[in-house]
């Protein structure tokens, strides 16, 4: 149990790193899109220096007036 949560952590962190390396933690305008790219990336892990690129297009409901 305890090797499985480092191993986790390990993947988490490696995700983490590849989703800086992409920009996805910049200071520009936060949306919808850039968040769950951001997530996706970190959950992907060690997959994105092998060609996994998860991307994600959402557009949120605009208000109507």
């Amino acid at each position: 149990m305890r090797v499985s949560a480092v191993i986790v952590v390990v993947w988490l962190i490696i995700g983490a790193i590849a989703a800086g390396q992409r920009g996805y933690f910049g200071s520009s305008p936060t949306n919808c899109s850039r968040a769950t790219n951001a997530i996706l990336n970190i959950v992907a892990g060690p997959l994105n220096y092998v060609g996994v690129n998860p991307k994600v297009d959402c557009h949120a409901p605009q208000p109507s007036q």
